[in-house]
């Protein structure tokens, strides 16, 4: 269904770390005009985008670069567990999900990329307990051209908190941003842990 993220050799959290300039997909593909191992090589880069006129639009009424379609929640031997990123943020506020206590989960996301390349994206998430922060997460997305099909990136494995005194309400507030520091999307959500599953 997608690709798997790369992983960016440069932190651009680095306060030394400066995002190189903007190029559109016209300068890149217009740059490899003359060479034609460098045409070859945008062709591959940029897949959809050099095929076209440079541009890649999936949907025409949404002037976003990035657009975030699902978050999933994936525990080994259990079926994923998902939220619909494109409903309205107060919908999303009210979805939470069910965690066994000292289980073993990653979050995968699944998102669109159309019109520009978007550089440095990368996901944030704070996980909050009777309002003090008990968990950061940052994780490298990577750099994407525009395509028709999603992309998805797989966090590392994580561990949910065990032990009666952890089990309750986690409120998470995630997000998506990139090089220049766009925010994408920002969205609260929450995970229940519990002695077992629902199920």
């Amino acid at each position: 269904m997608a690709d798997e993220d790369p992983q960016p050799v440069v932190d651009s959290d680095d306060e030394n770390f400066q995002a190189p300039a903007k190029l559109t997909i016209d300068d890149i593909i217009n740059a490899g005009k003359e060479d034609q191992s460098l045409k070859t090589y945008t062709e591959t880069l940029l897949g959809d985008a050099a095929a076209g006129s440079g541009k890649v639009v999936v949907d025409e009424n949404d002037p976003r670069v990035l657009i975030l379609k699902k978050l999933s929640l994936v525990v080994e031997g259990r079926p994923d567990v998902s939220m619909d990123l494109t409903e309205n943020l107060e919908q999303i506020k009210t979805k939470k999900f069910t965690l066994k206590e000292g289980s073993k989960f990653r979050i995968r996301i699944e998102f669109l990329v159309q019109r520009e390349i978007i550089t440095g994206l990368k996901y944030i998430q704070k996980t909050i307990k009777s309002h003090v922060t008990v968990d950061k997460l940052k994780h490298m997305v990577g750099s994407y051209a525009p395509k028709k099909e999603p992309y998805t990136t797989l966090t590392e494995t994580m561990d949910a908190p065990s032990g009666m005194l952890m089990r309750g309400e986690y409120k998470v507030s995630s997000m998506f941003t990139d090089d220049d520091k766009h925010e994408h999307l920002k969205w609260e959500w929450a995970i229940e842990i519990k002695k077992d599953w629902d199920d």
